[in-house]
């Protein structure tokens, strides 16, 4: 799929409206987890980069009153030239919350569920890291799914939406694994070791 503006490019347009440090880390740890997650489906790489990378483009601008997530982020994506598909592709990570009027819509697309379920798992992934003293490069899926298991550990992350992953013909254990491998790629990055 043609996509209207490059990496750099759209790095330059997340750095308009976003500063925050840990943030970034979302920006990076959503894209390398959706992109290593097209590898195994067989998608576009660098269209599910992109999702993951502008998925919360206007969360700089709005996280101070949440309800408006979602709300400035078409505009943003029109301006640049990204289509209806993306657009909608992007604000349906949103549906269940109460933002952008999404709270009674769901999930229905494999890429939705990707997209959802990456930019989660990120959360748990680098809480874990950030438990362990920063460390990621011997984290393996077992010790993840424990604290997956247990829901006192990073309890504002969904688990239902991680398991949305499922609904791409993958096991959880499979997705644990992708997700963690692709940050592993970008420790230096996002501040782990």
């Amino acid at each position: 799929m043609q996509l209207p503006i490059n990496r750099e490019q759209a790095i330059e347009l997340l750095k308009r409206y976003n500063s925050d440090v840990s943030d970034w880390n979302h920006f990076l740890e959503s894209e390398a987890v959706m992109k290593e997650l097209a590898k195994k489906l067989g998608e576009d790489e660098e269209y599910f980069a992109m999702l993951g990378l502008l998925h919360d483009i206007d969360w700089g601008i709005t996280k101070n009153n949440s309800v408006e997530h979602l709300t400035k982020a078409p505009e943003i994506l029109r301006e640049q030239g990204f289509d209806d598909e993306f657009i909608n592709n992007i604000v349906s990570h949103g549906c269940g919350f109460e933002c952008a009027g999404l709270k009674d819509k769901k999930r229905e697309k494999k890429i939705e569920y990707a997209l959802a379920a990456s930019e989660t798992i990120t959360g748990l992934i680098h809480a874990y890291a950030l438990m362990r003293g920063k460390k990621i490069s011997d984290m393996d899926v077992s010790g993840l799914k424990k604290k997956f298991k247990d829901k006192r550990f990073a309890a504002a992350i969904s688990r239902d939406i991680v398991k949305e992953a499922e609904n791409l013909g993958i096991s959880l254990d499979e997705f644990f694994e992708v997700a963690i491998e692709a940050m592993k790629r970008i420790k230096n990055d996002i501040g782990l070791e």
